[in-house]
């Protein structure tokens, strides 16, 4: 627990909460390349497009033919 006593940066923080914070920060999961993070819902994302965009094709074609 942590104890009300002033921190490195000598402010005092009467709920402890800053100190709780950090050490919830600290215990993190382990970090993942930030490339791989991203590649599963950008790809997603341009099927997701590509897909309306070939639906308002098609209801355009119907709708003028």
């Amino acid at each position: 627990m942590a104890h009300n006593t002033p921190g490195p940066e000598g402010n005092y923080d009467p709920a402890g909460s800053t100190q709780m914070f950090r050490a919830f920060v600290d215990e993190g999961e382990p970090h993942r390349p930030a490339a791989a993070a991203q590649s599963g819902p950008r790809v997603g994302l341009i099927v997701g497009v590509v897909a309306v965009v070939a639906v308002l094709a098609a209801v355009a074609w119907l709708a003028l033919a």
